[in-house]
């Protein structure tokens, strides 16, 4: 399975650090491979390393401005002319996408692939992988945005949401050609 991850790359501490690469590993011994941003930084390169080092390949979606950090040993790097283009290579590229921590480009891409689900234009099983249980807050609001009809489909039907990495690799893998 191509599994695309929608993360960081900030240097963070090992709360959430230890996660992403215990979920790389299973990844890469999985048999699967990686799509991300391609980053040779902080927690992308911290998963990277980890698919790679068990075994998985690496598919690295760039962006233009950000092409000097990109990662040199990938199996595959596309550089992109714009973040609109790069989401759209790092979907079309992927079967199935997990959201780990990150700042506002990674809720930018979380929320596109949400939105493209609840509008029936994709079925890729998206899961959150709420480390440390980084998205809380927005999984309380996600559900009030359900309890208060801001969702037409039932929140289930959109996103995953996973405590550990196990569980997040487990429900991809059950969910497999459900597309």
């Amino acid at each position: 399975m191509n599994i695309c991850v929608f993360l960081s790359a900030a240097d963070l501490d090992d709360r959430y650090t230890r996660p992403a690469r215990e979920f790389a590993e299973l990844l890469g011994r999985g048999g699967h491979t990686l799509v991300w941003g391609g980053s040779e930084s902080g927690l992308m390169k911290v998963v990277a390393d980890g698919v790679q080092e068990a075994g998985g390949r690496l598919v690295g979606v760039s962006v233009d401005f950000l092409a000097a950090k990109a990662r040199e040993n990938a199996d595959e790097m596309v550089i992109a002319k714009d973040l609109a283009e790069r989401k759209a290579l790092l979907l079309a590229k992927s079967d199935a996408v997990v959201i780990m921590v990150g700042g506002t480009g990674t809720l930018d891409e979380a929320t596109e692939i949400l939105e493209l689900k609840k509008h029936g234009k994709t079925g890729k099983p998206v899961v959150l992988l709420n480390s440390d249980g980084f998205y809380d807050g927005l999984k309380e609001q996600f559900r009030r945005m359900e309890d208060e009809g801001f969702l037409p489909v039932p929140l289930t039907d959109l996103v995953f949401f996973a405590e550990e990495p196990v569980g997040a690799l487990a429900y991809l893998e059950e969910s497999q050609g459900t597309e």
